[in-house]
């Protein structure tokens, strides 16, 4: 396979470990649930849950829906799988003043990585930008709210740092790009 040349960043949902994993157990789990003799009730609970939430998370993957791109126009941030239209946003280059790479905790020592730009002051507001949106963030976030608003988790997508790092070079040379990961 031949290594990508183009000075564009693009990632895209799809498959990766994680993914394959959660859809395999998801399978598995369901499998498990339509055997006979498993209390009714644990169908009820199980099978939205592991079913439903398998073939979302396949669906999710096989959308190959861009995730995150970074182009001569400046960051697209791939939207929610849910309502991808609906947080899909395009930011650009006039209002990035950087990129941050960072981690949210999620428990047990784990910490999910995200990709996100710092924008200028008085930049249009972005989708779930709001003042109640930003005071669970600034609580919940090792980073500003509006740095998390402007912010993709990398979940479902392969991250490639180095690219980002060219991409931003060629496009907005004077662009930063600070790694907390």
């Amino acid at each position: 396979m031949a290594r990508e040349t183009s000075p564009v960043y693009q990632a895209r949902y799809g498959w990766d470990l994680k993914t394959a994993r959660v859809v395999a157990l998801s399978a598995a789990f369901t499998a498990v649930l339509l055997l006979p003799g498993v209390p009714l009730l644990a169908r009820i609970l199980g099978l939205p849950l592991f079913g439903v939430g398998g073939l979302f998370m396949a669906y999710v993957a096989l959308s190959r829906r861009v995730a995150f791109r970074v182009d001569e126009t400046g960051v697209l941030l791939g939207g929610s799988p849910a309502r991808y239209r609906a947080t899909t946003t395009h930011v650009p280059w006039e209002d990035i003043t950087g990129f941050v790479l960072w981690r949210q905790e999620v428990g047990a020592g784990a910490s999910l990585p995200y990709v996100g730009v710092t924008r200028r002051e008085g930049a249009p507001a972005l989708p779930g930008d709001g003042p109640k949106a930003r005071a669970v963030l600034e609580f919940l976030a090792p980073v500003p709210a509006s740095t998390v608003i402007s912010s993709r988790a990398v979940n479902g997508w392969h991250f490639d740092k180095d690219r980002l790092v060219a991409a931003v070079a060629y496009f907005a040379p004077s662009t930063p790009v600070q790694d907390d990961f």
